[in-house]
């Protein structure tokens, strides 16, 4: 085993963009819901705004989890703030405005939680993004306790975070069917966790994973008995949405 996977000590159980889908995703709301329900660790997606803010959004454009609409590089961090990310879930979260990275740094170091950042950036903009990104992660968490793991589907995105913060670890995020050649991927990027899609987790990946001294993580277990499975083949991080059922305070 590797040092890196000797080192891994991040919690096993991930919140989804916060709360997954009981909350409105990648917000303050969202983040603190996931941490009532007992998460010590939670994944969320930065990219940047129009003058360079690092702000949390899954989608490149506004429409589907706002009351606005287009690209988030096409407006500064002023207008981002006055709309409303929440009420597009639950009238309960009506005016929940946009998160930025500095205020979930705030929140997840106050309360102790630790963070995955996935480094989303809209197309174009890969290099600038995670970059930034890596800077700033290393700046605001610079007292915490385990430094935020960056992870991203762009391989130019965590290059580049690489060489702006080259201490803070990184994960390689895939979408399908895991390559071939993913584990030289991992090593060119100097990653220490390979985040995989559930629907192409097999025990033997895993197990090959672990044999070359990487974590695997997996995305996005909704199902306790599968998420039970997969920590029990070595899998050393389930992302979920179903805090409700799968959670660090309950016996799933």
């Amino acid at each position: 085993m590797t040092e890196s996977l000797s080192l891994w000590a991040y919690p096993e159980l991930i919140a989804h963009r916060g709360a997954g889908k009981h909350a409105p995703e990648n917000t303050l709301a969202a983040m603190r819901l996931g941490a009532k329900h007992g998460f010590k660790m939670v994944e969320f997606d930065v990219k940047l705004s129009q003058d360079g803010a690092a702000i949390l959004l899954h989608d490149d454009t506004l429409d589907r989890t706002s009351n606005a609409t287009g690209l988030a590089s096409h407006y500064s961090l002023t207008e981002l703030l006055k709309f409303d990310f929440g009420s597009w879930l639950k009238a309960e979260y009506v005016a929940e405005p946009i998160a930025t990275l500095n205020t979930v740094a705030a929140f997840t170091l106050a309360q102790d939680i630790h963070s995955n950042i996935e480094i989303k950036p809209e197309t174009g903009f890969e290099a600038e993004t995670g970059a930034k990104i890596a800077r700033l992660a290393r700046e605001l968490w610079q007292d915490a306790t385990l430094p935020p793991l960056l992870s991203s589907f762009s391989e130019v995105a965590l290059a580049a975070a690489k060489l702006s913060a080259p201490e803070l670890p990184r994960a390689l995020l895939i979408e399908g069917e895991v390559p071939n050649d993913v584990f030289e991927r991992l090593q060119r990027l100097e990653c220490i966790a390979l985040n995989i899609d559930d629907k192409f987790t097999t025990q033997a990946l895993i197990a090959q994973a672990q044999e070359r001294g990487y974590a695997v993580c997996v995305w996005t277990v909704n199902d306790p008995q599968r998420a039970k499975q997969l920590l029990q083949w070595g899998c050393k991080g389930i992302f979920t949405d179903a805090i409700d059922t799968i959670a660090p305070n309950l016996r799933f």
